[in-house]
């Protein structure tokens, strides 16, 4: 039988596919491709400082 992995928490996953963009942004030439590249390694980072942000938040609203 195939053993399944630990499941990853979103922070996770965003993580490695971050990471993933920025090893090979490394190896792309200036122009569009890298240009894109760039604005989604930018939006995974405003996503994980999101997540942040709202699951600090999180044990405040369970309160009321």
């Amino acid at each position: 039988m195939r053993r399944r992995s630990e499941p990853h928490t979103f922070e996770q996953r965003i993580d490695a596919q971050r990471q993933r963009l920025e090893r090979e942004l490394a190896s792309l030439p200036d122009g569009t491709q890298r240009d894109a590249l760039s604005v989604r390694i930018e939006q995974l980072r405003t996503a994980s400082e999101m997540f942040e942000f709202l699951k600090l938040r999180e044990p405040a609203a369970t309160t009321r």
